[in-house]
């Protein structure tokens, strides 16, 4: 899965510190804590933020589902902030609202 950059320049720059840290000129955890600042973070998202993406989609919460790959009454949860999503779903939801449902289907 290629990498999201916050531009291009972080992108170029990320590519020469990876070519630092592969020559051994620059340690592990430097290298970790400068790819959590240049990859685009994924913000939580609220229980009217997913409902209103849901339809700006025109989907029902079964079919909604089926795109994310979780079930119907998670979405359900999700909308009634219940459970909040994280992690894959999250990242999904995200690509979702940037591209639309067609980046995931």
């Amino acid at each position: 899965m290629a990498k999201k950059y916050r531009s291009e320049a972080t992108a170029a720059i990320h590519e020469t510190m990876e070519a630092l840290h592969e020559v051994g000129a620059v340690g592990k955890q430097t290298m970790r804590e400068f790819d959590e600042s240049c990859l685009t973070p994924v913000l939580p998202m609220s229980p009217e933020r997913i409902r209103a993406l849901r339809e700006r989609e025109c989907l029902s919460q079964p079919v909604f589902a089926l795109y994310l790959n979780v079930s119907r009454n998670l979405v359900s949860d999700w909308e009634r902030g219940l459970r909040k999503p994280g992690g894959p779903a999250l990242r999904l939801l995200t690509v979702v609202e940037k591209k639309g449902i067609q980046a995931i289907a």
